[in-house]
């Protein structure tokens, strides 16, 4: 919390033009900070940037990760991403590849949570209200950095209680294509293994005795020879650990196609021929039950134009 005191030139003045003098920020950045209930004046939060500021009064700034994220997203521009769906209960969101979901080590900036923030600035109040850590505000699930496609976000504490609900149930419905190396022989399978930190490497996932169940199934839907022995394929979650399917595949012998961190390195020249410069990795359908209207409904983000061209490379 940052603590300033109106100075005598200040006086009268808007209050967000105020803190713009003040902290050097824009005008439209303290705006996102205003919505996201991160300015007080004399110790109560500020409700519209249109509130006149007096002489010698005490002025607050949340600094939280939350407030931070809505207000470099502001400064920034508005991060990158589609909103496929929207009310009053969820937003649904095609994530670009490239976008971390949420602030994390190596990466406070940019991400969709601020994106979102910046948008939506109703999310800060509602995560105040219960929809999880104030820096991720109403983030249900997430997709790794370099995975595109579909995750649900919860506007208000029973859309985020009800969503939570559906993945702990295993009744949300998350389909993925993927591209893997090798040929998968059955048309359709299962790998069913726990998932844990590796003992090896604490910032990779494994297939470990000591983990935590998880379950992938996944079917093929095309095989390739040339200029790679590949296999394009459908993947259902039916849990949700950290790199599941990255891992899982990768534990079969199958890891996902430019996945580095994997096993899924590509030689530079077959990379080069096919244009794949990140993990084949999209998050094509998403089904879940609404927590209002208790409708079941379903979207589909079709594979982005990067996966979509290497694929024309394919034979």
């Amino acid at each position: 919390m940052e603590t300033l005191i109106v100075p005598a030139a200040l006086d009268g003045e808007r209050i967000d033009r105020a803190v713009a003098l003040v902290t050097g920020h824009s005008r439209s950045a303290v705006a996102a900070l205003i919505a996201a209930g991160a300015v007080r004046l004399a110790g109560r939060p500020v409700a519209s940037r249109h509130v006149r500021v007096a002489v010698g009064t005490v002025l607050e700034l949340d600094l939280s990760p939350a407030a931070t994220a809505a207000l470099e997203a502001a400064e920034a521009g508005t991060v990158p991403f589609t909103v496929v769906y929207e009310d009053d209960d969820i937003i649904v969101v095609d994530k670009p590849a490239g976008v971390v979901v949420h602030p994390g080590a190596g990466h406070r900036t940019k991400t969709l949570a601020a994106g979102l923030l910046a948008r939506y600035p109703d999310l800060a109040e509602a995560a105040r209200q219960g929809t999880g850590d104030p820096s991720r505000p109403g983030i249900v699930h997430r997709l790794d950095r370099d995975t595109s496609g579909l995750l649900v976000v919860a506007r208000n504490a029973s859309a985020f209680q009800a969503l939570r609900a559906q993945l702990a149930a295993r009744t949300m419905g998350r389909v993925y294509e993927t591209l893997v190396l090798g040929r998968l022989v059955a048309e359709e399978g299962a790998v069913d293994a726990p998932i844990g930190r590796s003992s090896r490497d604490r910032t990779r996932m494994a297939v470990t005795v000591g983990g935590r169940p998880a379950r992938t199934r996944y079917r093929v839907l095309a095989r390739f020879s040339d200029p790679l022995v590949a296999t394009l394929a459908e993947v259902t979650l039916e849990s949700g650990r950290t790199h599941q399917i990255r891992v899982h595949l990768a534990a079969i012998g199958h890891p996902v196609a430019g996945d580095v961190r994997y096993g899924g390195a590509l030689n530079p020249a077959v990379g080069d021929a096919i244009g794949l410069e990140r993990p084949f990795l999209h998050a094509l359908r998403l089904r879940l039950v609404h927590p209002t209207t208790h409708e079941e409904r379903e979207w589909t983000a079709p594979l982005p134009a990067d996966l979509a061209a290497t694929l024309t490379h394919l034979s």
